[in-house]
């Protein structure tokens, strides 16, 4: 297999068929290399002769425990992503797969766009894991910043602040559109702090099932719910003397809010069931890349734990606002897609750079980068021309066009343009919904009432 192909290879690894076959039909639609295995047997063959970027792996297998799968990845194949599949509701050894070295887990039955998340997130931290350091030491500026790239004055004002940051305890409140960052800085404050050995555990609040989270949060106790066999640890107590990272934190529920607020009020909780109070010594991160004071006006956030978050509060500019960085970014990128496609792409044209500064890149740097690698793979020539760019960008004719001279009402126009995103994206509705700067909950919803098209 070309080493360029790696980072799209999937391995599915499940007894039962349909689930073999449903997930290998969705994620095949989405440009990745699917293969299937139908036990531990047949995956570990496979693993062998070849390299995959994720596995997905049920916990229950005919041959062999899945963890004890899980754990031969992890020593064998410590480059391969793996995402563990249960079906049952209490999450039975999820945590411990998470301690073990999963990234996450799915709960059957589970929907489309929840698999097509969690694929994505593990490709996402693959690419982040085999990101060469920084070059430019100015841009980086100390260990726990290497992944950050930036030289102009409001990076470096982020830089400033995440440094003074670091050394305390205290809480920090990111906020900044999606594409932005936001983790990377989290995992950076997490580096340059005193809790730097310990567990660094980021949480998806928009992916979390809201009628398990408090389970997977605080764990529970045997018999505390139907179906709880036995006592769980949650990913609080994974997370002790370390640092806990609630990503999107706006998605979280009032009822987990308010647990939340107590928990970093009085650094202790319970566990589901239980009576007993556990003491918490743990760092807490935060992002948003919705105006959580706006949220309070509506509700939908509390203002008391807003306050508690918002302890030290860092902003990152979108890329738009930030375009002395982007020939930086863009060079980066360029040089670790054409290493890993081994592909000989020299640099970026004067021309075709322009246009990169001209676009106001509503994705931010993650579009940037996925722009870059799209580029990369499908392109020819040693330099990239504005021929080479996507549409879009190079406002070449192409699929969303300026309407002016048209009578279309404003309701057509955004049906065009989801669609458009849509497209783009090859229906892939997590990067679509960061693109529009709506939830993935917002965007189905407008994709049922237009009657959109999903699949390419």
């Amino acid at each position: 297999m070309p080493r360029s192909d790696v980072n799209r290879q999937i391995l599915v690894v499940d007894d039962e068929a349909v689930v073999r076959t449903g997930i290998a039909q969705v994620l095949s639609q989405q440009d990745l290399a699917v293969a299937t295995a139908a036990d531990a047997t047949q995956a570990l063959a496979q693993l062998a002769g070849q390299r995959f970027a994720v596995v997905l792996l049920d916990i229950k297998l005919p041959d062999m425990d899945g963890v004890q799968v899980l754990k031969h990845i992890r020593q064998d194949f410590p480059d391969t992503e793996v995402v563990m599949i249960t079906g049952y509701p209490t999450i039975a050894g999820a945590v411990e797969c998470i301690r073990l070295g999963a990234l996450d887990y799915l709960v059957k039955p589970f929907r489309i766009e929840e698999l097509e998340a969690v694929v994505q997130k593990a490709l996402d931290h693959l690419a982040q894991k085999n990101r060469p350091a920084a070059p430019e030491p100015a841009a980086a500026g100390d260990l726990g910043l290497d992944f950050i790239l930036g030289q102009s004055p409001a990076m470096r004002r982020v830089f400033d602040k995440i440094k003074r940051a670091a050394p305390s305890d205290s809480t920090v409140l990111l906020t900044g559109e999606s594409g932005t960052g936001k983790e990377l800085v989290a995992r950076a404050i997490h580096l340059l702090s005193p809790r730097a050995g310990q567990e660094f555990v980021p949480v998806d609040c928009s992916a979390l099932v809201e009628t398990l989270l408090e389970s997977e949060l605080f764990g529970h106790v045997k018999g505390s719910f139907t179906g709880a066999l036995q006592t769980k640890h949650g990913l609080f107590e994974l997370a002790n003397h370390g640092t806990f990272f609630f990503d999107e934190i706006s998605n979280l529920s009032l009822n987990i809010q308010a647990k939340l607020l107590r928990v970093i009020q009085e650094r202790e909780f319970m566990q589901v069931g239980s009576q007993k109070r556990i003491k918490l010594d743990v760092r807490i991160i935060a992002s948003s890349n919705r105006d959580l004071k706006e949220a309070i006006k509506t509700g939908a956030f509390r203002e008391d734990l807003f306050y508690r978050l918002s302890v030290i509060p860092i902003h990152l500019p979108p890329l738009r606002e930030r375009t002395g960085d982007i020939a930086l970014l863009a060079d980066h990128f360029l040089r670790q897609y054409s290493q890993k496609g081994h592909r000989e792409v020299t640099g970026i044209s004067s021309q075709a750079l322009k246009l990169f500064i001209d676009y106001g890149w509503p994705g931010n740097v993650r579009e940037l980068e996925h722009t870059i690698e799209r580029i990369v793979i499908l392109e020819d020539g040693a330099v990239i021309q504005p021929e080479h760019l996507p549409s879009f960008i190079s406002q070449r004719q192409g699929e969303f066009q300026d309407f002016s001279d048209e009578n279309y009402s404003l309701e057509e126009l955004e049906k065009r343009y989801i669609q458009f995103i849509l497209r783009r994206t090859k229906g892939r509705r997590q990067e679509a919904a960061r693109i529009l700067r709506i939830n993935r909950k917002t965007l189905s919803h407008k994709i049922e009432k237009y009657r959109l098209r999903t699949n390419w």
